[in-house]
């Protein structure tokens, strides 16, 4: 049987990240995202949901979130759901469900829109930095490109050419022969078939 466990959630971080060292030197980043749902009742009264998802992400991942991310921030992360459990000091058991971020993605405060800047790293099952965007590890995130104005269409290979123009419609009538009407077949009803 196959097994998939991966999580993509878009959301705004509830705390400010926080960054520890395992032993191993190892960075951890514990922080918390809000998720909002709006949708409209059957009554037609808006409404609106809010899932808060505790999160946690390592390394070079930790490191970055750390330093660049605070409480408020916008943020798409994708991930794997881990249960932890443990024994409170009462002797009950208690668990708890979060994410362990493996990727993610600066977001422009506001609008939701990808950033351009840096991912996160990738699975460590993948085995390997998987760093996307223009940015080196340890580097300064970098800074949303500003977008140029959107040109009209150009021919390809001819830089400034004006824009192409449509081909005209074929006119499929000036194919056909013309029929002279006396040579046209005449259809009486009864060879109609209803």
């Amino acid at each position: 049987m196959a097994n998939l466990n991966k999580v993509m959630l878009m959301g705004n971080i509830t705390r400010d990240p926080a960054l520890k060292y395992l032993p191993s030197q190892t960075a951890v980043c514990e922080f918390g995202l809000a998720i909002n749902r709006t949708w409209t009742g059957q009554d037609g009264v808006k409404k609106e949901e809010v899932t808060f998802v505790d999160c946690d992400c390592f390394g070079k991942t930790a490191e970055l979130l750390a330093k660049y991310k605070k409480k408020g921030d916008p943020l798409f992360i994708e991930g794997r759901l881990k249960l932890d459990q443990w024994e409170a000091q009462d002797g009950s058991k208690r668990s708890r469900m979060k994410v362990v971020v493996e990727n993610f993605q600066f977001l422009n405060r506001g609008t939701g829109q990808y950033s351009g800047g840096a991912a996160g790293g990738a699975a460590p099952a993948q085995g390997g930095g998987g760093y996307g965007g223009e940015q080196e590890y340890g580097g300064e995130p970098a800074a949303a490109a500003p977008q140029p104005a959107r040109q009209p269409f150009r021919q390809a290979g001819r830089p400034g050419a004006p824009a192409a123009r449509p081909a005209p419609a074929p006119n499929y009538d000036a194919d056909v022969p013309s029929m002279p009407e006396d040579d046209a077949p005449q259809i009486k009803e009864d060879d109609i078939p209803f």
